[in-house]
């Protein structure tokens, strides 16, 4: 019933998404085409495709060969414009997902700008930063900026083709602008995607002649401890129960390996990038407290976990007892090597060599 209230209220955001796409598409809105190569990855769909660990992928992908600079508009910051993260930055300045991406690559500069061509100029204009390639986070729908590689993620736990504009659905634009993608990457895919499922899904998206398609799946890592120094368990996970805290779009694939793993999952749900406060970290204390066995624990996403512990005054012991899965993406069969050869291959034959002339190419 909702959704048919909200259906008029999506019809007139397609249009406002419609006519910006038809000034960018006849040229009267500008376009920034940078010198240095500029790797967009985003969606068309609010939250959840899995963005920050395809993001990572290319950095670990890049890192060792190329400098790197990663380009955020820093979602629930406090701040505003543009600012270079450092390694004592906080998620309240420069947002969760950056905060992350310092935090495990902190030799390669993460910057936050809500206008991405700003923030390229900001970096392109800093004599003390040297880059040899750009990834833009969350960028499909900022076209103000031209990506040389401009990836889209499609979640595969939530069908597009079965979507519709937001306020009613999910959708930022419609279907039909997957066009402007150079690759589409099917993500949260089962492990074992048959691939008579992935011709049909190709059919389905009609991909044309410019474009790749790729499947990905996630793949959970060790459940690993908040704090060092603390040990893992003396027990089989089977036997604990867990205290699950996530802010994030979509925990239904977490609840889903977790009920493999343990034993009682008590799940305590909150947004997508939720600000944490110390009553939430009071309650969590509360409620692990109440839970009637010795064999238990908390266990929140990486990116929860960055703002957990930004909270100023958090019950003291607290995180002796959380820890966290982090995330990483694995492609289907063979096409991790097809995907890296597209993107190592552009990057090698199209890096500058001139700093100075970095940005000023533009159509």
């Amino acid at each position: 019933m909702l959704k048919i209230l909200l259906y008029p209220f999506a019809l007139l955001y397609g249009v406002v998404v419609w006519f910006r796409n038809f000034l960018f598409d006849t040229k009267i809105l500008h376009t920034s085409r940078y010198n240095t190569p500029v790797i967009s990855v985003g969606n068309l769909t609010a939250g959840g495709t899995g963005k920050t660990p395809h993001a990572e992928y290319l950095i670990e992908l890049l890192h060792k060969e190329f400098r790197i600079a990663y380009l955020s508009r820093g979602y629930k910051r406090k701040t505003k414009g543009f600012i270079l993260a450092e390694t004592q930055s906080t998620y309240l300045e420069i947002g969760d997902e950056a905060m992350q991406i310092k935090q495990k690559f902190p030799d390669i500069t993460v910057a936050v700008c809500e206008k991405r061509g700003k923030g390229i100029n900001e970096l392109t204009n800093n004599n003390n930063i040297n880059f040899d390639v750009i990834i833009l986070d969350d960028a499909f729908q900022h076209r103000s900026v031209e990506p040389h590689i401009n990836i889209l993620l499609v979640d595969y736990t939530r069908p597009i083709f079965n979507d519709c504009l937001l306020p009613a659905g999910r959708l930022r634009e419609p279907v039909r602008n997957r066009f402007r993608a150079n690759i589409i990457i099917y993500t949260k895919c089962p492990s074992e995607l048959k691939p008579i499922e992935q011709r049909i899904i190709k059919n389905r998206l009609n991909i044309r002649p410019y474009q790749d398609l790729f499947f990905t799946h996630i793949r959970y890592g060790e459940i690993t401890p908040a704090e060092k120094g603390l040990s893992l368990f003396d027990d089989n996970m089977r036997n604990y129960a867990v205290l699950l805290i996530t802010g994030i779009a979509n925990p239904i694939p977490l609840i889903g390996y977790l009920e493999k793993q343990v034993g009682t999952i008590f799940h305590e749900k909150y947004p997508d990038h939720y600000s944490y406060q110390k009553a939430d970290i009071d309650k969590f204390q509360e409620k692990y407290d109440a839970i009637e066995t010795n064999r238990k624990l908390i266990i929140t996403t990486e990116k929860d976990l960055v703002r957990l512990k930004s909270v100023q005054g958090a019950h003291d012991g607290f995180f002796r007892n959380v820890y966290y899965i982090p995330i990483e993406i694995k492609f289907l069969e063979r096409s991790r090597e097809i995907f890296n050869y597209r993107v190592l291959n552009y990057v090698r034959e199209n890096k500058s060599n001139n700093r100075f002339h970095q940005g000023k190419n533009r159509v």
